[in-house]
Parts: C-alpha cells; structure tokens; sequence
C-alpha cells in the first residue's frame, strides 16, 4: 500500500470539494453511503490537522487520495 504525507489543508479542501459533488447527485446505496462517510472522515481530519500547530500535514493511503480525487 503507498502512502503520502500531504498538506492538510489542501486535503481538507479537496474532501469538500469531493462532498459537495457527492451531495448533488445523491443515492440510496450501501456503497455511496460508505463512499461519503469515509470523505467526511477524511476532510475532518484533514481540517483538524490543518489546525493544528504540529505538522499541517496528513497521511493518506493511496486508495484514500484516490477516492477524493475520483469526485473532484
């Protein structure tokens, strides 16, 4: 599994983004229902550690990034 260390608040704008397309067209779906639970996750950590003094940055697996990416 590949991981990169990016800029957290990047990130956490990325992850709105990402929602926000999710969010226009909604569906019922087990898998989009995991789809948004696993971005919401992601932009709240993202946001968090964007906040923080420590770091501003965040990890992310690649299937991570690829799921934000996806959506954008």
């Amino acid at each position: 599994m590949s991981y990169a260390l990016l800029d957290a608040a990047r990130v956490a704008k990325a992850s709105k983004v990402s929602l926000d397309v999710l969010k226009t067209n909604p569906e019922t779906t087990e898998a989009y229902q995991r789809k948004v639970i696993m971005i919401e996750r992601i932009e709240a950590l993202a946001a968090a550690a964007a906040d923080s003094d420590a770091g501003k940055a965040v990890t992310l697996t690649s299937e991570e990034f690829w799921l934000i990416s996806r959506n954008w």
